[in-house]
């Protein structure tokens, strides 16, 4: 129930994401024609990409999460027996754990910091773009404590014991040396 809203969630994440990678896009080279056109450009333009852009970055490491996508070594792991891949399974996640907890705490810090303060050119709350650690945070939190409990309910398969999933890119042919 839980990884299908969890599915449902990064779907909508995905979404999203590629309407604010497609606005950036419109908004910077509109801007970037209307200057060297017109001599003018949209004020809010820069401020409201780089604020998109942040979030579009945070948005990603929640869905590459969800998909086991980030960077990762098993070399070590691999090897391991299932009891050792389950334990350093639970650490690693508890470490993630308290990874988002700092985030959370770090980014709620900011947000209330910042809250009252506005952005130059949209005049909006600082405090809205803080607040993408703390999306970042409870939603990587959710994934992680979805992935223990599929471990303690024994759903998770001898693949998924491994944090990271192989490369889709084939491997490069690399001539050997003389």
């Amino acid at each position: 129930m839980l990884q299908k809203l969890l599915d449902g969630y990064c779907r909508l994440l995905s979404v999203l994401m590629a309407v604010a990678l497609a606005l950036m896009v419109l908004l910077v080279f509109t801007n970037v024609v209307m200057r060297y056109a017109f001599n003018s450009g949209i004020t809010v333009s820069e401020e409201l990409s780089r604020w998109l852009f942040v979030w579009v970055t945070f948005l990603g490491a929640i869905v590459a999460m969800h998909e086991g996508a980030h960077l990762g070594t098993d070399m070590l792991v691999s090897r391991l027996s299932v009891a050792g891949k389950r334990f350093c399974l639970v650490v690693g996640h508890a470490l993630m754990l308290f990874i988002c907890w700092l985030l959370f705490k770090g980014s709620l810090e900011q947000v209330k910091v910042n809250w009252d303060s506005t952005s130059a050119a949209m005049e909006v709350s600082m405090g809205i773009f803080y607040a993408c650690g703390m999306v970042c945070a409870v939603s990587g939190a959710v994934i992680l404590l979805n992935h223990l409990w599929r471990l303690v309910k024994g759903e998770l398969s001898d693949d998924e014991l491994i944090g990271i999933r192989e490369s889709e890119e084939e491997p490069i042919d690399v001539p050997k040396p003389l």
